[in-house]
């Protein structure tokens, strides 16, 4: 089965790939557009390209706009980083996030994810956001995989 997820080379953006929902729905196309990697460490790192939109009256990162961010990032993380069984059924259990600094709309919001632990019904992952070298805010989180099928009868 295919995925719903498109994730193929970004031409606008050597060395990264896309993150996005095939069909053009859902709550992901909101955010605007989000790229994945690899990066040498062994973290997936997950871009979020932010404007005005991600914006609150203070002209600061908008809080939801973080935790919203973090959790695409989580997804797209489970899938550069080999994680089984995370698919589009699959669901966030919990999200902590911490932050630590305000962000700023029109620069680049990268949120470097780690897989800590992988077991046959949950995945557990850590992150951190950045933009340059400014630490916005460190989140944790549980995703509980995709029920296996019932048997049928």
């Amino acid at each position: 089965m295919e995925s719903a997820f498109r994730c193929e080379p970004a031409p606008d953006h050597p060395g990264w790939l896309t993150w996005e929902l095939r069909d053009g729905g859902g709550f992901n196309p909101l955010m605007g557009a989000v790229l994945v990697r690899l990066d040498p460490d062994g973290r997936a790192r997950c871009r979020l390209l932010t404007d005005r939109r991600h914006a609150n009256l203070a002209d600061n990162m908008h809080g939801g706009a973080i935790l919203g961010f973090a959790d695409m990032a989580l997804f797209a993380a489970t899938r550069m980083l080999g994680a089984r069984g995370v698919d589009e059924s699959a669901v966030t259990l919990d999200l902590s996030a911490q932050f630590l600094a305000a962000g700023r709309p029109g620069e680049p919001l990268d949120a470097l994810v780690e897989l800590l632990r992988e077991t046959g019904r949950f995945v557990f992952l850590r992150g951190l956001m950045v933009q340059g070298e400014d630490r916005i805010a460190a989140f944790s989180a549980t995703l509980r995989k995709a029920s296996a099928a019932p048997a049928a009868r």
